[in-house]
Formats: structure tokens, C-alpha cells, sequence
């Protein structure tokens, strides 16, 4: 591969960054860095209607949380109007374009009439033909009208796409197609071509819903090269499998999370994140993603190992259960100094900034083992920072307590073995006690749960007893033997 990789991710700043999108950020970044090329930024915000400010900042806030930097500043395709339009207004006086007068809701009926009758959808070619006469007393109506791009009347579109391998279709099959809206505006076949060949693209990454633009863009190319020293050798395209629920369904919000932000927001670690998704839709040489450890490839250890020739043709699964368990192989990854540094923000938010240190850090470490994301985590040991008087044992739980054969003999017998052991963990260990009572030790744990976390499972428990504290453990196994009714 030549050194002048470069390769750009260019989302439209209209609302959230998807999964999808981020994992073709990533793959882009990837194939960058791998080869010591070049990784641009470019976000496509011509729809100025749908554009907000917090959007293009969110996205650029999002890509650097998931661990992607880029190449110079980004490039905002609004500062670059007239340049589109002078290609526009080129392409008119080359004959590759012409003035189109046809009104949206027209073009809508002609296509119903089309579908009516058995005929193939799309523009007709209504005003290929007018002669200057014609567009201009369309004009003097006071008519709006747009830039239609002429596709080629026969042969055949093809090219080689990097992943799919050749892709072909008849140029008759292609309707002449809007590159400026009636209002100034560039469509994204106008703006993305003549971007691409500006900025040197080599390589284009997306996703396989684009597949089809790319003749438009590569026929808008061939035609702004004939003035243009930017049209030159396309880039390689490579279209990416989309990204699906476990019903195969395309991603969508019903299926769980599918904003980077929801992630974010809900504790998953960015190396995490980047791990999974790297592995959605690709897989390393040989048997790594299958063998131990596979699944949580870091960044130096992906970039060192991505080839598009690895990306898989069919659509990739988006499996929520599987990125909980690599979000929580990483979490155990940490130091527990780097997990108190990441976590911290959060419990501080939920549970109040005064944090006994001694007690937030024990929670880590037991909590550690288990924690699916950050905020698992620190919900998980919420019952250590609640005060006495606060604290609340969940209806469901009390239920099961309640029903729980011999409850209070079991609870009179750990108040009275906590009260008498020493103060280690091992000595908590009241397992022997519930043995001598002649009780199954998994019937009655979940009750202990209950009395002393406020849930029927939890934290490891004696390790929990330890971090409340004798007083405040026999507290709340007191306050439960007390709760109990009567008989």
C-alpha cells in the first residue's frame, strides 16, 4: 500500500453519532493508521435546515471520546457553497447539467403515474430538452428551479469495490439526478465528488446504504475532470456490511442503544467500545478473534492488524450482551487507581460528592469482578453510601425475605455471629452459621442480601459487611428482625 493513504469519515451533523457511523469512523481511522496515512474529518452539513451547531461539536466531542484524532481541522462543507456552485454552474455551460423547472410535488405525480401503469419510477428527463426559449419563459414565470446532473443515456456504470468486489449497473437505470436544490443549496453527490477529488481521498470507507450513489458520484467525477484538474483517478470504494439486531432488522432504537452517546453516558468504557465495534462486520488473520482474550484487542493491536480484505460481505449483528462482556473484561483490566479516576465523576453525581475514600475504593475492588459498565458499578454498591435512616429494602426483595422458611432464627443467628466476629472478611463468613441452623445456604442468602444491601443479590456480602462496618451492619439486620410480624 503506498504511503499517500488518505482517507476521510464524513457525517451529516443531523443528530446523534450511530453505532454505524462510528464503526465507519473507525474502520477509517484504522486503515489510516495502519498505513501511515492520512485521516480527515469532513462533516457534511449542506442540509443547513436540519444542521445544528451542537451536533457538529457533539460529533468531533464523541469521535475523540472513542479514542479517533484526525488529520487537520475538520472541514465544514457550508463554507464551501461557492465552490460548489461554481462547479455547478461549469458542468451547466459543459452540457453536463441543465436547468430543471420541475416542481417536487410535480415529479411526485409523474412517478405515481409511472407506478400505475407498470413503468419504472424516477425523474423522466422532463426538462432534459427545453430549449433556451422554453427554460427562459419558465424563468420569466417566476418559476424556482434546480441543477440536474445528465446521466450518460446508455452502457453501463462499473466499478471495483473493494470489499464486494465489481459492481455494475445499466446507466439507463439511473435517472438524471438534482446536484443543487432550487434554493442554492449542493446535494451531497455534488459536494461529495468534487471533496473527494480536492482533498486527495484515496479511499472511501462507508457504509453499503451508499452503494448506489457511488455511480453518481463517480459519473459527477468523469464529467469535472474535463475542466477540472480535481476530478483525476477515482478512489478506491470499499462498502461496509450493515450493522443489524439480533432479529437482522437494520439497527434502530428498538433494538436497545444506538447512539455512541447512550454508551457513553451509561459507563461503557471507549477502549470497550472500540474493541467490540471494531469486530462487527471484521475479524484479525488467523484465530484471534476466537481465542481468549481475542475480543479485546486494544488500539495499537487493531491498527497493527486491519485489512478491508478481512471486512465480511454479509450484514454484522450488533449483540448488546456480548459488548456488556467486553466492556467488563476491560473494566477488570484497570488498576483500581484508573478505575477510581474513571468512576469517580460518576458516583460522585449519583450517590453526592462526599465519598468516604476508603470505603469507595474497597467497593471497586469487590465490585470489580462483576461490573458490566462504570455505572453498573456504582450502582451495584449505592447501598454503602446511603444513610441509615435512608435506606430502603426493595418491595421485591422484602418479599422474598419475607418468604423466606425460618427467617428469623436466621437473622437472630448472623446478628449474633457479626456482633462476636473479628473484623476481617473471613470471620464474617456466617456460611458455617446457616449450616448449623439446618438451612440450604442459597435460600437463605438472598434474604441477608435483602436486609443488609437493600436487594436479594448483590456485592459479595461479607466483603459488604466488612466495608458498612459493624455498627451499621447489625443496624440494618437489627431493623429487619424488627420489621418481621409477629408469630
Amino acid at each position: 500500500m503506498a504511503d499517500a493513504v488518505r482517507v476521510r469519515f464524513s457525517p451529516a451533523p443531523t443528530g446523534s453519532l450511530h453505532v454505524g457511523s462510528a464503526r465507519t469512523a473507525l474502520f477509517n481511522w484504522l486503515f489510516a493508521r495502519h498505513h501511515g496515512g492520512v485521516f480527515a474529518l469532513r462533516i457534511e452539513d449542506t442540509d443547513v435546515a436540519r444542521t445544528r451547531a451542537e451536533w457538529i461539536d457533539g460529533i468531533q466531542d464523541t469521535l475523540r471520546w472513542l479514542g479517533l484524532d484526525w488529520d487537520g481541522d475538520p472541514v465544514l462543507q457550508s463554507t464551501r457553497f461557492d465552490v460548489y456552485r461554481a462547479a455547478a454552474d461549469r458542468l451547466l455551460a459543459a452540457g453536463h447539467a441543465y436547468e430543471c423547472y420541475c416542481a417536487e410535488e410535480e415529479v411526485k405525480a409523474r412517478n405515481d403515474a409511472a407506478r400505475a401503469e407498470g413503468r419504472t419510477p424516477g425523474y423522466d428527463g422532463h426538462c432534459r430538452e427545453l430549449t433556451a426559449e422554453q427554460r427562459a419563459a419558465l424563468a420569466a414565470e417566476g418559476r424556482p428551479w434546480s441543477i440536474r446532473f445528465r446521466t450518460p443515456d446508455e452502457g453501463v456504470s462499473t466499478f471495483a469495490d473493494a470489499i464486494r468486489g465489481p459492481v455494475s449497473v445499466e446507466w439507463a437505470k439511473i435517472p438524471d439526478f438534482v446536484i443543487v436544490r432550487s434554493d442554492g443549496a449542493p446535494l451531497f453527490f455534488l459536494a461529495n465528488a468534487l471533496d473527494d477529488a480536492e482533498m486527495g481521498i484515496t479511499h472511501v470507507i462507508r457504509g453499503e446504504d451508499l452503494l448506489d450513489s457511488t455511480h453518481r458520484v463517480l459519473a459527477l467525477r468523469a464529467a469535472l475532470a474535463t475542466f477540472s484538474p480535481f476530478g483525476g483517478d477515482p478512489p478506491v470504494y470499499a462498502h461496509l456490511p450493515l450493522i443489524v439486531g439480533a432479529d437482522r432488522a437494520k439497527l434502530s432504537k428498538r433494538h436497545g442503544a444506538v447512539a455512541l452517546e447512550d454508551f457513553r453516558a451509561a459507563g461503557y468504557l471507549p477502549e470497550a467500545v472500540m474493541s467490540y465495534l471494531a469486530l462487527v462486520g471484521w475479524a484479525p488473520s488467523g484465530d484471534g478473534a476466537e481465542e481468549e482474550g481475542g475480543e479485546i484487542l486494544d488500539a495499537a493491536d487493531l491498527v497493527a492488524a486491519f485489512d478491508l480484505g478481512r471486512v465480511t460481505h454479509a450484514a454484522a449483528a450488533f449483540d448488546h450482551q456480548k459488548l456488556d462482556w467486553v466492556d467488563g473484561a476491560w473494566i477488570r483490566r484497570l488498576p483500581v487507581e484508573e478505575l477510581e479516576r474513571r468512576t469517580r465523576p460518576i458516583a460522585e453525581s449519583r450517590l453526592g460528592p462526599e465519598l468516604d475514600p476508603d470505603t469507595f475504593r474497597g467497593a471497586l475492588r469487590i465490585g470489580q469482578e462483576r461490573a458490566v459498565t462504570l455505572v453498573n458499578l456504582v450502582d451495584q454498591m449505592d447501598f454503602l453510601f446511603v444513610p441509615d435512616e435512608e435506606f430502603e429494602i426493595a418491595p421485591e426483595s422484602w418479599d422474598r425475605l419475607l418468604a423466606t422458611d425460618r427467617i428469623a432464627e436466621i437473622l437472630d443467628a448472623v446478628i449474633a455471629h457479626v456482633e462476636g466476629a473479628a473484623w476481617t472478611v473471613e470471620a464474617i463468613d456466617f456460611l458455617s452459621v446457616l449450616d448449623d441452623l439446618g438451612v440450604k445456604r442459597r435460600k437463605a442468602t438472598p434474604a441477608l442480601y435483602a436486609a443488609l444491601e437493600g436487594r436479594h443479590a448483590g456485592l459479595p456480602i461479607f466483603d459488604s459487611i466488612h466495608l458498612l462496618g459493624r455498627d451499621r451492619a447489625l443496624g440494618r439486620l437489627r431493623a429487619a428482625r424488627e420489621r418481621l410480624p409477629e408469630g
